[in-house]
C-alpha cells in the first residue's frame, strides 16, 4: 500500500501471515538515513498474538508442503519469483530511501536474491537421494563387538536407508544492510527443503523486505511464507514457539548469544551469521595495480562499510605499505558522498545514528593515540542540510594493534592499515582473533596465496578478491568461533534445512 506524503509516496507494510496483508493496531516509522527527518514509509507493529497467529499459520501450511516433492517445491519458488519484476524499479528505489545504499548497489541486491533463489530450487534434486547402508558378509572366526562377553547369539545383520526430512517451521531474521541478499541465503534453501518460513525484517529497512515477500507469497501456498514486523517483545513468538524448528539469525554477536540462550529451552536449531572483523593480508609479491586497488577499496567500502564480509582491516607487509596507501587514498579521493538515489554518488550514508556514532568514536579514539587518519571525497549538496548519517571514508594508517579499531568490527567507512614483517605473525593474530567469518590474500603468486590462505580459519578466504562482488553463492558460506556457526548456501546450506532419518531393516 502507498499513501501520498509531499512529493513522495510513502509505503504502508501490513503482515504477512497466512496468505494475507493483515494490519495493525499501531505502525512504526521508517526513515531515509539520508534525511532522517523524511518518513519514507511505516511498517506495522505486530502484537504477540499475531506473532503467534504466524506460527499457526506457517504449522498448519507445513505438511503439505512438506508433503510436495523437492522438485514441485522448487518449481513453484521459480514460478514465483516471476513476480518480482512486478513494481521491480519501485522497490529498488524503495531500498535506497530505507537503507541508504546507492541505487547501484540496490539493483544488484534484488538481482542477488534472484539469483540465489534460482542456484537453491535447481539443487531440489539433492533432497531426493537415499542412502544404503548393506549387510556385510561376517568373515570366519569374527565374533560381533559384545556377543562373546554377554554369551548372546550374534544379531541379525542388518540394512539401512539414510534419507534427509523438512525441519517444520523456520524462523529467518535478517540484517538492515543485504536483507534481501542474505535472507537469500536461507529462505529458497529453507522452502525448497520442505519447510515454511516466517521472516523477521529489520526495523530500520523492512519495507522492501516485505513488499518482495507479499509478490513471493501470492504463488506460494498460503502459510509457507509469512513475514513479521515489530518489536522484539512482540515477536518473541517467533523464537520462543516450541512449533519454531530452526533459528537463522544474521547480525551481532552479541544478539546471537541471546537467540543461542532463548533457543535453548527448546532445544531448537540454529544458524548464526555473527560480527567479523575480516582481515585482508597484502603479500610482499602482491601486484597492486589499479584493478587491484580497487578490487581492495571497494572491498572495504561497499554499502559505506557496512557488509560482514568486508575488509575491516588490511595487514600489508612493509615494503609495500606506501605503495598501497596512497593507491586507496587516490581510489577514494574520487568519492561523492550523498544521498543514494542522486546519480553521482559513490557512497550513502550510514544506515542508522548509533551506527554512525560509533564509526565517529573508534576514529577519534584512533586521533586520540595519535594515528594518521585520512579522509576523502566530497559530500553532496544535498548533505550540508539533511542531518544525514553521513561519514567520509576513511584510512586509519598504522595503529597499535590493540587499538579499538584495529580489534573491534567497526562496520562502517573507516580502515585501519598495518604494516607487517612477520606473516606467521599475521596469520597467528588471524586464527586468535574473536572473529572468524571472512579473510582474503593477496599475491600474484596465486599457489603462494592458496598456501597462506590454507592456514586461516575463517569461514571464507578469498584470494586477490573479496567480500559480496566475488561471492561464489554455490558455496556454503558461514563463520568460525564468534562469527557464528552452521551454513548458508550450496549443499550445505540445503541440508542445514533438513534433518536425517534412519530407517533399519532386519535382515
Amino acid at each position: 500500500m502507498t499513501q501520498t506524503a509531499g512529493s513522495r509516496q510513502q509505503v504502508l507494510t501490513g503482515l504477512l501471515i497466512g496468505g494475507e496483508i493483515e494490519g495493525a493496531e499501531d505502525w512504526f516509522p521508517v526513515f531515509d538515513p539520508a534525511a532522517p527527518q523524511q518518513v519514507v514509509g511505516h511498517a506495522a507493529a505486530a502484537t504477540p498474538e499475531q506473532s503467534r497467529q504466524a506460527v499457526d499459520a506457517a504449522d498448519a501450511a507445513w505438511p503439505a508442503w512438506s508433503a510436495l516433492e523437492p522438485e514441485q517445491r522448487a518449481e513453484l519458488l521459480l514460478e514465483a519469483l516471476r513476480n518480482l519484476a512486478e513494481d521491480h524499479d519501485a522497490r529498488v528505489e524503495l531500498l535506497v530511501r530505507e537503507n541508504g545504499k546507492p541505487r547501484a548497489e540496490a539493483q544488484a541486491e534484488l538481482a542477488v536474491f534472484a539469483r540465489r533463489c534460482t542456484l537453491a530450487a535447481g539443487m531440489a534434486g539433492e533432497l531426493r537421494g537415499v542412502r544404503r547402508l548393506l549387510p556385510q558378509p561376517r568373515q570366519e572366526g569374527t565374533v560381533p563387538v559384545g556377543a562373546a562377553e554377554s554369551g548372546t547369539a550374534a544379531p541379525p545383520r542388518l540394512r539401512s536407508e539414510i534419507s534427509v526430512m523438512p525441519l517444520g517451521v523456520v524462523t529467518i531474521i535478517i540484517p538492515y544492510n543485504w536483507p534481501l541478499a542474505v535472507l537469500a541465503a536461507s529462505l529458497p534453501y529453507a522452502l525448497v527443503a520442505g519447510n515454511s518460513v516466517i521472516v523477521k525484517p529489520p526495523p530500520t529497512a523492512p519495507l522492501t523486505v516485505v513488499s518482495t515477500l507479499r509478490l513471493l507469497a501470492e504463488r506460494l501456498p498460503a502459510g509457507v511464507l509469512n513475514a513479521v514486523t515489530g518489536s522484539n517483545e512482540a515477536v518473541s513468538p517467533l523464537v520462543r514457539d516450541p512449533r519454531v524448528r530452526r533459528i537463522v539469525f544474521t547480525g551481532s554477536t552479541e544478539t546471537g548469544r541471546h537467540i543461542m540462550r532463548v533457543a535453548a529451552d527448546n532445544v531448537t536449531r540454529v544458524t548464526l551469521g555473527l560480527g567479523g572483523n575480516d582481515p585482508a593480508i597484502v603479500l610482499d609479491d602482491a601486484e597492486l595495480g589499479p584493478a587491484t586497488i580497487e578490487r581492495l577499496t571497494v572491498g572495504s567500502f561497499l554499502t559505506a562499510g557496512q557488509a560482514c564480509t568486508g575488509v575491516k582491516r588490511v595487514y600489508v607487509h612493509r615494503s609495500r605499505y606506501h605503495e598501497l596507501v596512497e593507491g586507496m587514498s587516490a581510489q577514494l579521493a574520487g568519492h561523492r558522498i550523498g544521498h543514494g538515489l542522486h546519480p553521482d554518488t559513490t557512497m550513502g550514508p550510514l544506515n542508522n545514528s548509533r551506527r554512525r556514532d560509533h564509526v565517529r568514536d573508534l576514529v577519534d579514539r584512533a586521533r586520540a593515540v595519535d594515528c594518521e587518519v585520512r579522509e576523502f571525497g566530497t559530500f553532496g549538496d544535498e548533505v550540508e542540510l539533511s542531518g544525514g548519517y553521513f561519514l567520509r571514508p576513511a584510512l586509519v594508517l598504522d595503529p597499535p594493534h590493540d587499538e579499538s579499531i584495529v580489534v573491534e568490527e567497526q562496520f562502517g567507512p573507516a580502515l585501519p592499515i598495518l604494516p607487517y614483517d612477520d606473516l606467521d605473525r599475521v596469520v597467528d593474530t588471524v586464527n586468535r582473533d574473536w572473529s572468524g567469518l571472512c579473510s582474503s590474500v593477496w599475491s600474484a603468486d596465486l599457489d603462494r596465496a592458496g598456501e597462506v590462505a590454507a592456514r586461516l580459519r575463517t569461514g571464507t578466504t578469498w584470494i586477490n578478491d573479496v567480500t559480496a562482488v566475488a561471492a561464489d553463492d554455490r558455496a556454503p558460506f558461514g563463520g568460525f568461533r564468534q562469527s557464528g556457526m552452521g551454513r548458508e548456501m550450496g549443499f550445505e546450506g540445503l541440508m542445514e534445512m533438513t534433518e536425517t532419518h534412519t530407517v533399519t531393516y532386519p535382515r
